[in-house]
């Protein structure tokens, strides 16, 4: 695959490139650069942005010719109080969180998973944190709170100030040349790149994907405030789907879902379309009755976009065949849960844990 291809599949991903031109760079000088994501175990429900997204972003870049590396923070889920600050829970939820990625279609064979607890052990990777905590004010970590799911206001433990110092060290001690994660993300890794060289590092380049939006009418907010809406509406289970929901939870939540006739901006219905089902399926069958003229195939989400913005597709039409192909989707993670005795009784011990904010 020659550079621009593989451009083009990591522009996919990335809703901001920090900066193309280095991305461009960093091809042409290594054969199979190093990207990171990370995730936060802490919660016992995984939102298929967190699952289906993710896993078609991360194969986007192994496609492309990155190694991946996909960080289990668990020690940050300890430092932001998850899961009641319970350790092994946070790490019997991260082991949930592989499963779910090796029965929903990831790439697991080009990841290599790599948990902070076995590295937290080493000595340099906690001169990293220093020598980041060293060069930075407090005033600019509170800032970075949002990488927490939290406003400034609300960063108030101790450890919430450690959880961005170890966040940014995590680049450098997995040797990331690029980071691969949410907008929600960004202020950390604008970080990484401001303080890498003058720390005896890199530069890396951040490549941060788009947040699927959730079921409920967009939030009003603008700037950080809003991204933090969006990052928590994933939290309230009646605004997101999770890769465990039941068939009959899939239908009723998107039967009740925002989605305003031909109205195209922050439709969340549009958005599982273009970020998830044009992703995973070549055609989108809509069913209509007959005297709306009847079924129709749709070949390309540009395809839907305008027979929505027509209104030649209604809403109610529109939701029924997203709700179909999200369980088509789910069906395989269900069913691995379902017939698998030990990840079924992984599942009824998450189940059981209390979810902290």
């Amino acid at each position: 695959m020659d550079i621009e291809s593989r451009i083009d599949l990591i522009k996919q991903v990335g809703e901001e490139i920090i900066t193309e031109e280095e991305l461009r760079h960093l091809l042409q000088t290594k054969e199979h650069p190093i990207a990171y994501d990370g995730f936060e175990p802490s919660g016992t429900d995984v939102h298929i942005a967190q699952g289906i997204l993710r896993a078609i972003n991360i194969n986007k870049m192994t496609k492309a010719g990155i190694k991946f590396k996909m960080l289990v923070a668990d020690w940050h889920a300890w430092a932001n109080n998850k899961l009641s600050g319970d350790l092994e829970k946070i790490q019997t939820v991260g082991q949930y969180l592989i499963e779910v990625w090796r029965n929903c279609g990831m790439d697991i064979n080009n990841i290599e998973f790599v948990w902070v607890s076995d590295y937290v052990k080493e000595p340099e990777y906690w001169k990293k944190v220093m020598q980041v905590a060293r060069n930075s004010t407090v005033k600019r970590i509170i800032r970075t709170g949002q990488i927490m799911g939290r406003k400034e206001a609300e960063v108030q433990q101790a450890s919430q100030i450690l959880y961005p110092c170890m966040q940014c060290a995590d680049i450098f001690q997995l040797k990331a040349d690029i980071t691969q994660l949410g907008m929600d993300q960004r202020k950390v890794n604008v970080l990484a790149r401001e303080l890498g060289k003058s720390l005896g590092f890199w530069k890396p380049v951040v490549v941060s994907h788009h947040m699927l939006i959730g079921l409920g009418e967009p939030p009003k907010s603008n700037g950080e405030d809003r991204v933090l809406e969006l990052k928590m509406s994933k939290t309230n289970p009646d605004k997101a789907i999770f890769m465990n929901d039941s068939e009959e939870d899939i239908k009723r939540k998107i039967d009740k879902a925002y989605c305003p006739a031909k109205i195209m901006h922050e439709n969340p219905m549009l958005e599982y379309s273009k970020y998830l089902i044009f992703e995973k399926f070549s055609t989108m069958k809509i069913k209509r009755q007959e005297k709306f003229g009847g079924d129709v195939v749709i070949e390309t989400y540009a395809e839907l976009e305008r027979l929505y913005r027509e209104g030649k597709i209604h809403p109610a039409d529109l939701k029924n065949s997203v709700a179909h192909y999200v369980n088509e989707m789910l069906n395989p993670v269900r069913e691995s849960f379902e017939k698998d005795a030990k990840l079924k009784k992984l599942l009824e011990t998450i189940k059981r844990f209390e979810v902290t904010r």
